[in-house]
This record gives C-alpha cells, sequence and structure tokens, in this order.
C-alpha cells in the first residue's frame, strides 16, 4: 500500500479502537482505521483525553504532532509516521500510522551511537524544539529506517529543547542538514501553513530557530538554562 492509498485510508476509513498504551501521559489508543480490503493499525489520540500542560495550550497537543508531521515532509526528515487529523468513536484527535520496530534493537544502547539516521533526528527536534524525547519515542525499523514517535510538546516558543541526542552538539552542519534547513524555511508560510495549528508567534519562533541553525552552522547546544534531558529519559 502507497502512502497516497495510506492517506486515504486512515482518513477515510471507519476508525476502531482494539487498546489503549496505559503507559501514556494522555489518553494514547491502540486503534485500525479500515476502508473495503484495506485496514491501517494506529495510534488514535483523542484531543478530549490530554491532559491541560501548564507551558502549551489546551487541546492543542494534536495540532502539534500534526504539524510535526508537516515539517517532517517538508524538511525532507521523513521521521514521522503519516499522521492525520480527523474525528473518531471519542471525537477529533490525531490519527498516525503504527509503526512495528525492530525488537532485536536495544534502545538502551542505540540511542548513543553515532548514526546518521539518529542525527537526523537530532536535527529534526532542534528545529521542532521538542521538548520530550526519550529513548522510547525513537522506532527503528526492521527495513533500517528510524522514525519517532510523540510530538505533542513540541514548537514552543521559548527554547525548551530536550533530548537524549546530544553526541553531535556544536559539529558543524553538513551540506544535506543545510538544505534541508532551507527547504523548511522556504516552505513555512507558503506550501505549509502552521497557522490553523500553532500560533503566530510559536510560527515566528519556528522560522527564528532554524534562522539560527544557518547561520551558526552547527548542530545546536544545550540550553543552560532548561534541563538538556528528559526524565526519565526512556
Amino acid at each position: 500500500m502507497d502512502t497516497v492509498d495510506k492517506f486515504t485510508v486512515l482518513s477515510q476509513g471507519e476508525l476502531t479502537v482494539t487498546g489503549r498504551l496505559v503507559d501514556a501521559s494522555n489518553a494514547t489508543l491502540y486503534a485500525a482505521s479500515s476502508l473495503g480490503s484495506d485496514s491501517i493499525t494506529c495510534i488514535y489520540k483523542p484531543t478530549a483525553g490530554e491532559r491541560p500542560l501548564w507551558d502549551f495550550q489546551e487541546g492543542n497537543l494534536a495540532h502539534r504532532e500534526y504539524a510535526a508531521y508537516l515539517i517532517s515532509e517538508a524538511g525532507n526528515f521523513h521521521v514521522v509516521p503519516l499522521t492525520i487529523l480527523r474525528d473518531g468513536p471519542y471525537g477529533y484527535g490525531m490519527v498516525q500510522e503504527w509503526i512495528t520496530i525492530d525488537e532485536s534493537v536495544d534502545l538502551s544502547t542505540y540511542f548513543s551511537l553515532d548514526l546518521p539516521a539518529l542525527r537526523r533526528m537530532a536535527l529534526f527536534d532542534a528545529v521542532i524544539n521538542n521538548t520530550d524525547r526519550k529513548i522510547g519515542h525513537l522506532l527503528p525499523t526492521e527495513a533500517g529506517e528510524l522514525l519517532g514517535c510523540d510530538h505533542g510538546v513540541t514548537f514552543h516558543s521559548q527554547d525548551k529543547l530536550r533530548t537524549v541526542l546530544w553526541q553531535w552538539s556544536g559539529q558543524a552542519l553538513t551540506s544535506v542538514e543545510i538544505a534541508q534547513l532551507e527547504s523548511v524555511h522556504g516552505t513555512l508560510n507558503d506550501t505549509v501553513d502552521l497557522s490553523p495549528y500553532l500560533t503566530s508567534e510559536e510560527i515566528a519562533a519556528l522560522s527564528a530557530r532554524i534562522e539560527s541553525l544557518l547561520s551558526q552552522g552547527v548542530m545546536p547546544t544545550p540550553n543552560p538554562d532548561w534541563p538538556a534531558v528528559p526524565w526519565p529519559a526512556f
């Protein structure tokens, strides 16, 4: 099933909830979206199940998950599974394709390796200002790809980058990375309109973060005024 077909099934199929991820802080439901003979296993996060956060707009985490997917695609990062916004059995929310991870990968050591896929994720997190890149949010697949999940606490207008991926801190950006940043920056407010999902202040901060990365030419370094690593790290 190609991406176009997956989008159709995920957005138009009948959404059936079959379970819940009990360790998640917000309602995270295991579901399937079925259309005709096609079915996609997915994660469904209804807005009604979001817990209010002191530093993020209430009822807005699903929008941030979707905005993260849009930025991932615009910058050719391709690190976020297919994500949409739609209605479901428990109301409007985010629906994301379920990714089956490679169980042979030991995430407790994998996250600290110097791998291009992990570095790409680290740069993506810097762009979206991810405040919660835990080890368990990394999804290495049997095909050798790396995707990530749980991008609800992102795009804050203040520098709140908090991640387990700091092994390239201060290293010079590559030509490919510079091209990715330029691609994202060039699409903002043009082909990628984030105004339905983020505030104007957050969109301006996103643009400023990208400009800062390009002008400094290096991978991000920790903010001395903010915890660099999420807790718990896994």
